[in-house]
Parts: C-alpha cells; structure tokens; sequence
C-alpha cells in the first residue's frame, strides 16, 4: 500500500495497468461525474419500478430459483440484507489482499457504467473502502463462477453494511464496523435491486487473469533470459535463434522469444571458443541441440501467443457492465447471462497449460547440467567435489516436483460445472477456481526458472573461473552479476533452500530481467 498515483473510474472500460496498480501498488481511486451522472438515471429506472405490480427479478422478486417470489415493500431492505448475509459464506486460507482489491475495483468498475441501478452513494463507499485500504476477507472456496463470483463478492457488500471481518490499512483483522468508523465511513443500507447488483459479476477471477498476465509478461522474460544460460552454459549454438529461420514459421510470439535470446547470446566468447575450437578439429560433438536449447523460443513464443489471447479476453471483459437483471441504455430492466465466467474461466485454463510447457522445458535444461554424459564437460550434479559433494542434484528433484504439480494444476477447472441453485444454475463456470490455481503455477513457474538460472551461473563460473574472468555474453554477465550478490559461486556444499529462495525473489521482483535489460540498453520484447 502507499501507491501515490490516483486510478480514474468512469463509465468506459479501465485498463490493465490500472487493476494492476490499484490492486498490487495501493493506488487511489476517484469516481468521475460521468458515472455519478450515470447512476442516477439508472437509479430512477429501478425507483420507478419499486411500486410496480408486475414482478421484476432483483427488485420485487426473490433470487435464483426463489425468483418467482414476490416480496413485499416492507420487506425489500431485509431480503438485500439476507441476500448479503446469507451468501458471504466462503471457506478456507484467506485470499490474497491483491485479490480482493481486485474484485473490489472490478465490481466499482462495473457500477459506474450506471448500467447495474444502483445509487451513487454504494459506489462512492466502495471507492471509499479501496482508498483507506480497507479490505473484507475472503475465504478461497465459495465461488462456482456463475451468476457472478457470489460468495467473494458478498463478503465485499457485507463489509459495505458493515459486517463481517476485514483488514485495515495496516493489514489488522478488525471487525469491518470498527474499521469503518475508524476510516469515517458509514455503513450503507442497501436498498432494491443494490445487493444483487454487488455480487453478479466475474470481477474476482478477472481481477486474477489480469495480475497473472502481468506476472507472466516478466516471467516469458525471464524464462528467455534462463534458456540463454543454459545454452551458454551448455556450450550449445546460437545459430538456431537466427532471425531468418523463425521468419520461415512467422508466429509473432516466437519471433519475440528467438530475438530475445539472439541478444542476450550476441558475443559470447564461450560460445565463439567452442564452435572455432569445433572447427579447427574439423569435427562436431553435436549435429543439434536438444529439443530444450534447440525450442525454447517455440514454447515460450507460444506461450506469448496464448498471453496475447487471454489478454483480448480481459479487454473485452473489462469493458463490460456484469449484472443480472441490467439497466439497459433505453431504461429496461432485463435479465441475461452475461454473469457466466466461461471466457474468463477457459482463459485462465488456458494460461495454466502454458505456464507447465514453459516451466517442464525449464527443468529439462536444468536436468541436462547434472548429467555429466550430456554437460559436456561439468562435474557431475555440478558437484565441488563428486562423491563427497552433492552440488544441485536435489535442487533439480524440487523443479521436478514443481514441474509435476504444474501439470495436474493445468487440469482444466472450467470443464468441471457442478450443478446448484436447485438445479436453476445447472452449468458454472468454475473460473474461480480456475484463477486461484492459476495463481499457484505462477509461483511454481517462478521457482522453476529461478532453480535454471542459479544452476546455469554455476555451471558458468565452473566454465570459466567466475565472474572476474567471465567469457559470457554481456547481458549474461549482467544476469550472473545480479545472482552472485545474493548467493556465493561454487564450492563445496552449503545450505541450499536460501540460496534458491534468493534467487527466486530475483526473478518475482523482476531484478534479473532488469539487469540485462540495462546491458543491453533496451527492452527484451
């Protein structure tokens, strides 16, 4: 939390880099009077609606497959309440804070396209909630992904009436009355039509995909820069990486990944010495390279191809208005089913499959480093001493058993509808689901890559004496650099796990990639 920077929210779409810095860095939020302007005339729709013999679903009606029932005027500020109450029932590990500033943002988002009815002063609170930080807890099952994510988003509208636990601005559980009136908020009562419009919406899992498209930018990235050391490291080619044999297969994201791992091998006197000295044999100890050197920029520019679609998704969906029954632009009141977090949901699956591919490639080159059979040259594990030592055997055992789990994590959650609501909403989404282990692979990609990199920078110094005689190429230097201040070079062994997590934050704050960004004076695409 502390982001300076304000985040404008109208009645047209945000962008991603707007949930991102909400949602992750804490920044502000102001509604704009175009949305103010927008509420109030939606809000009149439903006001006109309220005396209205004939039933309306949300506003007169009860919900799901209780929408047949008429409930009485007297009665319409209870059944919001009950709404609220009854369906903030989620369970399990709290959700992240990223998240739910996510899902909040996304619902606020929502509202103030005026297309949901409800009144201004409901969405200035929740503007109100995100800029004193603010945030309900969310247990992480309750979501089925259809008809919105209903039990996340209803712990979000329980903390607007003030009800319900939440964190402060310092991270402290507080009951959310007590934080509220710490912050000089006062709860609000909702009124027709308010609670069901605060808690139909994919907001939750679209809050996900977009931070996980955001993680998985610098992590295609760093996945380039972890395939170029192993190459070097490797003494394998760069000729592969040619600009002129990825023009023969023109996919977008894999011209990316070969430029990227062209420049950060361009020069490498190890990798010059050892095709002279090839030459000067007249002999070849390699006609190719392993499909994991030889492919990488195959698998990680489709992966990139994959980002860039679920990225379209995200567009779409953030410049929508999520609601059942919605405001139409001409005054109607329709219910639809716009609330189904299909795309959201198969985007966020299909992200998954990618992250393993990416991350399954990462361990093999890593595999290749221990085998002295195929390390040309290293010590076996990259051991000191082998026998005695051990060096990164173990290290590859954790990457395999990452690498296993990023694989049933890429098991589909949005093939798996289980049906509810008395059989009214018999097909979900599971979208959800779906971004929560997401989130998981991420990290374990994250992990993966970090124990390539720290493995290829010592196969490296065991290759050339360390970074004071260094034969890399300058932006491999650079990454080798980074990595040596925070984890000695090779030597006998030493507790392992710090220096992986060492590595591992390296790679999730994006200092690597910045490193060799800076030698190369300008952005990896």
């Amino acid at each position: 939390m502390g982001s300076t920077q304000t985040v404008n929210v109208g009645v047209g779409a945000l962008r991603p880099d707007d949930v991102v810095t909400v949602a992750r860095h804490g920044a502000r939020v102001d509604l704009l009077r175009e949305s103010i302007t927008a509420m109030e005339a939606s809000r009149r729709v439903i006001e006109d609606l309220v005396n209205d013999p004939m039933p309306h679903y949300g506003v007169s009606t009860g919900f799901g497959a209780l929408a047949t029932t008429h409930i009485p005027v007297a009665q319409r500020t209870q059944l919001q309440r009950s709404l609220i109450r009854s369906h903030a029932a989620s369970s399990g590990a709290e959700v992240d804070r990223e998240v739910v500033r996510g899902l909040m943002l996304g619902r606020l988002s929502t509202m103030a396209t005026g297309r949901t009815g409800v009144r201004p002063l409901v969405a200035q609170t929740y503007a109100a909630l995100l800029n004193a930080g603010i945030t309900p807890v969310i247990g992480e099952y309750g979501s089925l992904g259809c008809s919105g994510d209903l039990a996340p988003l209803s712990h979000i509208a329980l903390a607007l009436m003030g009800e319900g636990d939440v964190r402060d601005g310092d991270g402290v559980l507080r009951p959310a009355g007590e934080a509220l009136d710490a912050a000089g908020i006062t709860p609000v009562e909702l009124r027709e039509k308010e609670g069901l419009a605060l808690i139909n919406g994919t907001d939750g899992m679209l809050g996900m995909l977009i931070l996980a498209s955001a993680d998985l930018h610098r992590l295609l990235k760093t996945a380039d820069l972890a395939a170029a050391m192993s190459v070097e490291g490797l003494l394998g080619t760069d000729g592969v990486f040619a600009a002129d044999l990825h023009a023969l297969r023109p996919h977008p994201g894999q011209i990316s990944s070969a430029a990227n791992i062209r420049q950060l091998l361009d020069g490498s006197p190890l990798i010059q010495e050892h095709s002279a000295s090839e030459l000067s044999a007249h002999r070849s100890t390699r006609v190719q390279d392993a499909y994991s050197l030889r492919c990488a920029p195959q698998v990680h520019g489709a992966a990139r191809s994959t980002l860039a679609h679920v990225e379209s998704v995200a567009a779409i969906e953030l410049g929508s208005a999520i609601d059942n029954p919605v405001v139409t632009v001409d005054g109607r009141v329709e219910s639809n089913g716009n609330f189904h977090g299909a795309p959201v949901g198969y985007a966020l699956d299909f992200l998954a499959i990618a992250v393993a591919d990416v991350a399954s490639m990462s361990e093999r080159r890593t595999d290749r480093f221990l085998d002295k059979a195929r390390s040309h040259g290293l010590n076996p594990f990259l051991a000191h001493d082998p026998g005695v030592d051990s060096g990164h055997m173990i290290a590859q055992y954790t990457q395999a058993g990452i690498v296993s789990e990023l694989k049933r994590l890429a098991n589909p959650a949005s093939v798996d509808s289980i049906p509810s609501s008395a059989m009214q909403e018999d097909h979900v989404s599971m979208g959800w689901a779906a971004g929560l282990k997401l989130r998981r692979a991420l990290d374990g990609l994250t992990r993966v890559l970090a124990i390539e990199i720290l493995t290829a920078a010592r196969a490296l110094d065991m290759r050339d004496g360390g970074l004071a005689t260094s034969r890399s190429a300058v932006a491999i230097h650079a990454a080798r650099a980074v990595v040596r201040n925070v984890v000695d070079g090779p030597d006998t062994d030493r507790y392992l796990a710090p220096e992986i997590e060492a590595v591992r934050v390296l790679v999730d704050n994006g200092s690597l990639v910045t490193a060799v960004q800076d030698a190369l004076g300008g952005p990896l695409a």
